[in-house]
């Protein structure tokens, strides 16, 4: 079947607002099976601080794109994008409704937008920049990544590292700011038809539930996570030791900052990314919003249940569109 002939489903929202939860409802009305499209989570062993789905859940509806990589290896968008269009043609030849969810924003355009047509990645200028990375830290990286690249500095934030090192990658190899060449060239489109959903919370709330989800993740044993990981050789310099949470309480467990200090910073990180994440959803897709208000079951079905309807019916919409055009 092509993925031409039937839509996707896209859950957005920032980390904390429930959009796993939403997508396993509507997966289990509508017979479809979940592609996670978070970036961490294609990283085996980074469970906790993921907040991967439940061995339960996986047992109630297949999710795809989980567990992917080993720590030490690098991830990209283009390498996301085949394994997820992968999935989600398995998806649609079993006769089922791909629900992609996930807060990574790149990765999602890659996916449903395709790729500009950029460098691949050089080792020797990876191995270079990861270099200076460790000699001077990533701030150093970023304030280079601004200078050469505001652009590409404001969209990535100062915490990704991964994205910082590809955009300095390009931009030095190149000698072309790597948003210069994206604006430019725009991005091959594979053609998906989608229909996007949206979740999120007020501010404050919001604020409120991803410092009660870090702790929560602490609680269930995130630290001992961490240090499962480094018994096992996985480097610090590591891009999935990178992600946030991950390299803070590395640090803690190096001796160089307390637990408090660590939480703090983990829950400051995570809602600035947050904030980034909110606006680049409500700027790139046409998602359609759905608030939460509180933490009440009552208010979770009530809200799922709209978002149900209003799939259910832009499904049906487009459904009738296909048999009208004879497809």
């Amino acid at each position: 079947m092509s993925s031409h002939s039937f839509p996707l489903v896209v859950i957005v929202g920032p980390t904390a607002a429930g959009k796993s939860g939403l997508a396993v409802t509507l997966a289990e009305a509508l017979a479809g099976e979940i592609v996670s499209a978070d970036a961490m989570q294609l990283y085996r062993g980074l469970d906790i601080g993921t907040a991967k789905v439940t061995p339960e859940t996986l047992g109630r509806v297949p999710h795809h794109c989980l567990d992917l990589l080993a720590p030490h290896e690098h991830t990209s968008a283009g390498g996301y994008a085949r394994a997820a269009s992968e999935a989600i043609e398995g998806i649609l030849d079993r006769g089922h409704l791909p629900i992609v969810v996930g807060g990574s924003g790149f990765y999602l355009r890659a996916l449903l937008e395709g790729l500009a047509p950029l460098p691949a990645q050089d080792e020797n200028w990876q191995r270079a920049l990861e270099a200076i990375e460790k000699r001077r830290g990533l701030d150093h990286l970023y304030d280079m990544l601004l200078t050469l690249d505001p652009d590409w500095a404001k969209r990535v934030g100062n915490a990704d590292s991964q994205r910082i090192v590809r955009g300095l990658q390009v931009t030095l190899r190149c000698g072309e700011p790597i948003s210069s060449i994206l604006a430019r060239e725009g991005w091959s489109n594979p053609g998906y038809e989608t229909t996007w959903v949206g979740l999120t919370w007020p501010r404050e709330i919001l604020r409120s539930r991803i410092a009660d989800r870090v702790d929560a993740m602490l609680e269930a044993g995130w630290v001992d996570e961490v240090r499962a990981l480094l018994e096992d050789g996985v480097s610090r310099e590591a891009a999935a030791l990178r992600a946030i949470g991950y390299r803070e309480l590395a640090a803690h467990l190096a001796g160089e900052v307390s637990r408090a200090e660590a939480r703090e910073s983990i829950v400051n990180s995570t809602r600035q990314y947050a904030k980034r994440q909110m606006t680049w959803f409500r700027k790139q897709t046409p998602a359609k919003w759905f608030e939460r208000s509180s933490a009440e079951e009552a208010d979770r079905e009530a809200v799922e249940a709209q978002a149900l309807a209003w799939v259910s019916a832009r499904l049906d919409d487009n459904r009738r569109a296909l048999d009208r055009s004879g497809q």
